[in-house]
């Protein structure tokens, strides 16, 4: 069984390495304790997330619906032969992560399946169950059964979560909106999206990134190089879209290229001494 259980935290860590190159930078300047807990947990959000973004031609609702009850399953019989469950359910086992903050994400998903305008309330709702409780359940893994700090620092990580969500529907607008007709922002409507609505709702997630920086700081010294990384990475991603204009967030997908990466990564090894 050791040996199922390693295999299955392997594949989780594989999945991020494929699918995320600034992830697992990020992953990687935390302790070697952390690093396949997260893999774990960031291997079942993607494959919930490919379910419904990539699986064309195929039943997504019918595949997403199973995909809920195996996950359950998994968690309540302490095992899975599906390695990506069964590595998720080994660390919301271990840590004792909330069934809500799963359940939550889960109703992101299916939202995805069909919902393509959002109104205020289930814009709030998107985004804590597609990013925010995806901080919580990390932030689970950090405290280390520690209550109190764990207490302490949900509402930064809800913020945190929430401005790179907010950051990550910016950069991808042009795909969401043209290719599978999603509007996240609401009352926001991209077939004349204007740079006002656009400076406001980069103002918006500034003052996420403003409100989660000092509970940031507050997190294990073993962790926060992580969470700093990804932070500045997203930080830096927001000053280049703040930089062009509506039109061509519209036109054009932004990123920071991988150079860009590597010496925000540097920074992070700097400010914290590590290496």
């Amino acid at each position: 069984m050791q040996e199922y259980n390693q295999l299955s935290l392997d594949l989780s860590t594989v999945i991020t390495h494929r699918y995320s190159t600034s992830f697992t930078r990020g992953i990687k300047t935390l302790h070697k304790r952390f690093h396949q807990p997260i893999y774990a947990i960031y291997g079942f959000v993607r494959l919930a997330d490919e379910i419904v973004d990539t699986f064309h031609g195929f039943d997504k609702k019918d595949l997403l619906t199973k995909l809920k009850t195996q996950t359950w399953e998994a968690i309540d019989q302490k095992i899975s032969t599906n390695p990506v469950l069964h590595a998720f359910q080994l660390v919301v086992n271990e840590y004792k992560i909330d069934r809500e903050l799963i359940e939550a994400f889960l109703y992101s998903m299916e939202l995805d399946l069909d919902k393509k305008t959002y109104d205020d309330s289930f814009y709030q709702k998107y985004i804590y169950g597609s990013a925010e409780v995806v901080g919580l359940m990390c932030l689970r893994v950090f405290c280390e059964g520690d209550s109190a700090l764990h207490d302490k620092l949900v509402e930064p990580a809800r913020r945190l979560g929430a401005a790179f969500q907010k950051v990550n529907f910016l950069r991808d607008l042009k795909s969401d909106y043209q290719e599978r007709g999603r509007v996240y922002f609401p009352g926001v409507d991209f077939s004349k999206f204007t740079n006002d609505e656009k400076k406001k709702i980069e103002e918006d997630i500034d003052a996420d990134f403003r409100a989660a920086y000092p509970g940031m700081m507050q997190l294990p010294k073993d962790v926060r190089p992580g969470v700093y990384t990804a932070f500045i990475y997203y930080r830096e991603l927001l000053k280049k879209i703040q930089k062009v204009p509506a039109t061509k967030v519209m036109q054009a997908r932004i990123r920071v290229p991988d150079s860009e990466k590597l010496i925000l990564l540097w920074r992070t090894y700097l400010k914290f001494g590590i290496g």
